[in-house]
């Protein structure tokens, strides 16, 4: 592994909060007929386009999800290619010697089997446009420049099929789901402050505009949908979507329906369909309806009704920790492969038992705050979204459980240390489709964006944690947030300067190690005693001392950070602290006094929280005679 760790990266923290930000806006208006004898879908797209940057635009760029899903692409050959390539996205084989080896599902895929999505006719204002297809990716040459502050209407056909699922969108999946529409469409790329982000997509997540969707959806008249949006015609609709104690009256004739959804101000529009789903609703006190889309199994009946009422419970705790979910329904959708987040619903696997399967509601959920609001890069900067939303389900799913521990926050900071010497990590600073290995990859975005939010309490405390998150929705809901923002936001709620941790946490491989070197006592005969501690990694940090005494007697001490120039409040107030001289982060070791003697001590322990990320704990503690 390489290690060249230099990083020029400002552009990447520009602050949202700036005079002078801006984003894009797209307003799509979508009409599609899905023909479920093979699969394979039309559609006409209007698109008006808000240049809001300071710059003229000549090219505009789309997104092809469904091109991913065919044999020789850009997915394909990483599948292929990485050492520990996605359990679900390949089968397992034995060779001409025996040997169990994993192979491409998607190289395997036949004509009518892969995913495609075709363009045509696309007009900038009615006029012909030159595009270009590379893969994953529609290049379009504008006919026209488009301003500053200007828009322009684009508008094309399109002719795709849907895969036989592989991961996220496609068909027929294991549990039998028919239908699971996720990036379905030709989405407009996102342009902002660091230009165009029209990445191929090969594995990772995606970065979106702001915008309206109006989405009209022709199919078979016995298929269910759920998804993104609200429903317009929901009383000629039915399946549970009619309003109290309508009678919805249907062709008994027609062989399809047209289902009309509207979405305002989302990222993206996404959409399940299957002739045997279950639709339950449950409205909640604040107006918000959620739906539950479920297969008709009488073996997941029981899991799926035990979870609504959690749902619901879930998002109150969302709503008070982080800030009110801004849209007036949320759908939990089967939708047969993992959990995966979109705009007002996310698609996940239905047939768990009911703990992983709350715990999986919960994470998904908790996107639409972290990610479907608070819509940073996902590609850039996904332990912003990951492990973010790892925090708050942890925190939410231990408050909720009837066993509840400490530090809910354990097995993220265990899977962290783990990786940090391992000698496989990557900083944070890595693009998500570049990581040497999947696994490097989640617990980086997981666990190790979840210690940066879990750590930040150790650093600022517990109150100003909480009124940072507060905060932080409230100034960037609805904007694409930078590292640099959620920092900037916990230092003007705390006061502490935090650049360091930033840069040494998501721009290096820096650790942090502390230990306890040596503890004497007074050579004057005076009842104290003397204790060495050493900074052993590179990260610096302030450290709590808890001193346990053999008379049960406890008392702690504060070494403040030089460079934060801050003091947190003391996170064990039943217990007296001293709060002593900073530690300058160039000396290596520090000493202090305990006004005891040594023979009165039982235990000296750094960092009682366990809220320090430190790689090689068993020098944290030392243990009396």
């Amino acid at each position: 592994m390489k290690h060249f760790f230099l990083f020029l990266l400002a552009p990447i923290f520009c602050n949202a909060q700036t005079k002078n930000y801006w984003q894009q806006k797209v307003d799509y208006k979508m009409e599609v007929t899905m023909d479920v004898s093979n699969y394979q879908y039309k559609g006409t797209q209007k698109l008006v386009y808000k240049n809001n940057s300071e710059d003229t635009l000549r090219k505009v760029y789309y997104h092809l999800f469904n091109n991913a899903f065919q044999p020789g692409s850009e997915m394909d050959n990483r599948i292929q290619n990485i050492i520990d390539p996605d359990g679900r996205m390949v089968d397992k084989v034995k060779n001409a010697d025996g040997k169990e080896i994993k192979e491409s599902r998607i190289a395997k895929l036949k004509p009518n089997e892969i995913g495609y999505l075709k363009i045509s006719n696309f007009k900038q204002d009615k006029v012909a446009a030159l595009t270009k297809e590379k893969g994953t990716i529609l290049e379009v040459t504008l006919n026209k420049p488009l301003l500053p502050g200007k828009s322009t209407t684009l508008t094309l056909n399109f002719d795709g099929q849907v895969p036989l699922q592989i991961r996220r969108s496609g068909r027929n999946n294991s549990e039998g789901i028919e239908l699971s529409m996720a990036q379905w469409y030709p989405k407009m790329a996102e342009y902002d402050q660091e230009g165009w982000h029209a990445d191929p997509y090969i594995a990772r997540e995606f970065h979106s505009v702001w915008g309206n969707f109006d989405v009209k959806i022709t199919i078979d008249k016995n298929y269910i949908l759920g998804g993104t949006g609200y429903l317009k015609n929901n009383n000629e609709i039915g399946f549970g979507y009619e309003d109290a104690g309508k009678k919805v009256k249907k062709d008994a004739s027609a062989k399809t329906l047209t289902w009309h959804f509207v979405a305002p101000n989302v990222l993206d529009f996404t959409w399940a369909a299957d002739k045997n789903y279950i639709h339950d609703k449950l409205v909640r006190k604040d107006g918000v309806t959620l739906h539950f889309l479920y297969k008709n199994n009488p073996k997941i009946l029981e899991v799926w009704k035990q979870a609504q009422p959690k749902t619901s419970q879930i998002m109150d705790y969302f709503n008070q920790i982080v800030g009110q979910y801004p849209y007036k329904q949320y759908s939990v959708i089967q939708g047969g492969d993992g959990g995966m987040e979109y705009s007002m619903c996310t698609l996940v696997l239905g047939e768990g038992k009911l703990d992983g399967f709350v715990g999986l509601i919960a994470h998904e959920m908790g996107h639409s705050w972290f990610q479907h609001t608070l819509a940073s890069n996902e590609s850039k900067h996904f332990w912003m979204d990951e492990g973010f939303t790892s925090y708050i389900e942890d925190y939410v799913v231990n408050e909720i459980s009837s066993k509840k521990v400490d530090n809910p926050f354990a097995g993220a900071y265990k899977s962290y240390i783990n990786l940090a010497n391992s000698g496989k990590e990557q900083p944070l600073s890595t693009h998500a489709d570049r990581f040497d290995e999947n696994r490097s990859y989640s617990i980086a975005a997981y666990s190790k964006g979840e210690v940066f939010l879990a750590q930040l309490e150790y650093l600022i405390g517990k109150e100003n944690l909480s009124k940072t998150l507060k905060k932080y929705y409230a100034d960037f809901k609805f904007k694409h947030p930078t590292p640099n923002d959620i920092k900037r936001t916990a230092e003007r709620v705390s006061g502490a300067h935090l650049d360091w941790y930033l840069t040494d946490w998501t721009q290096t491989l820096n650790t942090i190690d502390y230990g306890i070197k040596n503890v004497e006592s007074a050579t004057d005969g005076v009842q104290r005693t003397g204790v060495s501690l050493e900074r052993i990694g590179r990260t610096p940090m302030p450290i709590d001392v808890l001193v346990e005494y053999v008379d049960v007697s406890k008392e702690s001490f504060y070494i403040p950070l030089r460079m934060m120039h801050f003091e947190k409040e003391h996170p064990m107030p039943t217990i007296k602290r001293t709060v002593i001289e900073d530690w300058a982060w160039a000396n290596p070791t520090y000493f202090f006094e305990i006004p005891k003697g040594k023979s009165t001590i039982k235990k000296i322990t750094l960092d009682p929280s366990g809220l320090m990320a430190d790689v090689k704990r068993e020098n944290n503690v030392y243990e009396g005679n």
